[in-house]
């Protein structure tokens, strides 16, 4: 299980986040889960639950979706459409690590974490809507596994309750992920600053949990120190199911592992002084030059000599210096001005 070694090596843990974009089908799943490791992640992720656990049947107002991507759904109807049987779950694990990509599922209640330790999940993502679900933190956090928590629409307060959660859990192994429980979610409120606000806070790893269309808000959060980015990912939009208008396909998903990668290597390490690759144009800097001849005995004025590219010559915090000093010897015009030229 790569999280925790590649975060301490400051690299990117990146999530492909499958929900509902299998569609109804196991081979497509398991097509999933090879596009994803082609595109570059390093982890696929599902989600265990059923419309039972989730929720119950019933159809009066409080459990329609008036809003949203979802309006005039039921809530046990859009996770009678969404959900990955369980019977799937063993079979989907072992493709993904025959595949050499991490395996990780999200519970949502009790029943689906005993579910999910019966088949050896490494690590556990609570989502945005269930972070205020504290019982069921606290019994995840006791299987002693990593926790990534996702904090969508949580105050700082919630996220507080669900970091103690885990604690009283003697559970330390916690990444808060920021997100934006909207589907799609809009960058203008995201919110990105508040990711290294809760590093500050909690001490912990962070990272983003994106539903935003592009690669914008991942590659911005790698920049503000975001150890883990989670997208949802399909193998094509035209596959309709309730993810898949916010899904990355497998070429855009690509792109954007590409692009964070990049931006790790951008972002680098706290370093002053030339790069190997600036160090051949440290000679177009500016020195002290002879700008016109100079006779030994003469002195050294501001006509003879001048501040000017290229950076052969004395360094230009030396001028001053030089000023009204006596030539040792016969210096032709365009040399670069060095001390053994001059009188003590």
């Amino acid at each position: 299980m790569k999280l925790f070694e590649l975060i301490e090596r400051k690299k990117t843990y990146i999530i492909a986040e499958m929900s509902a974009n299998h569609a109804g089908s196991l081979e497509r799943a398991k097509e999933i889960i090879h596009a994803a490791k082609e595109a570059g992640a390093d982890c696929i992720k599902i989600q265990t639950y059923t419309p039972d656990t989730m929720t119950i049947d019933c159809n009066n107002e409080y459990f329609h979706i008036n809003n949203g991507l979802w309006a005039k759904e039921s809530l046990y109807q859009l996770y009678q459409k969404a959900y990955t049987p369980w019977e799937w779950h063993t079979e989907l694990k072992e493709e993904a690590y025959k595949t050499g990509i991490d395996f990780l599922s999200t519970p949502f209640d009790r029943s689906s974490v005993d579910f999910l330790e019966e088949i050896g999940i490494e690590f556990y993502k609570i989502a945005s809507f269930e972070l205020v679900d504290i019982p069921l933190i606290e019994y995840t956090a006791s299987k002693g596994k990593p926790m990534i928590l996702s904090t969508g629409m949580a105050s700082l307060e919630e996220i507080r309750d669900a970091v103690l959660a885990v604690q009283r859990a003697k559970n330390e192994q916690i990444i808060l992920l920021r997100c934006s429980s909207s589907y799609p979610a809009i960058t203008d409120e995201m919110d990105l600053r508040t990711l290294v606000n809760m590093k500050e806070i909690f001490h912990v790893p962070v990272g983003l949990s994106d539903h935003s269309m592009g690669a914008v808000a991942a590659i911005t959060a790698v920049a503000l120190g975001a150890a883990v980015i989670e997208k949802h990912f399909c193998l094509s939009r035209e596959i309709e199911n309730p993810d898949s208008p916010f899904s990355m396909n497998p070429s855009e998903f690509k792109k954007m592992v590409s692009d964070i990668r990049q931006a790790e290597k951008a972002i680098g390490k706290i370093r002053y002084g030339a790069s190997k690759q600036e160090e051949e144009n440290m000679v177009f800097r500016r020195s002290i030059f002879c700008v016109d001849n100079i006779k030994k005995g003469d002195k050294i004025t501001e006509k003879n000599v001048r501040i000017i590219r290229p950076g052969y010559g004395l360094a230009p915090k030396y001028y001053t210096d030089v000023l009204g000093k006596k030539a040792l010897k016969d210096i032709e015009r365009g040399t670069p001005l060095k001390m053994n030229m001059l009188e003590p």
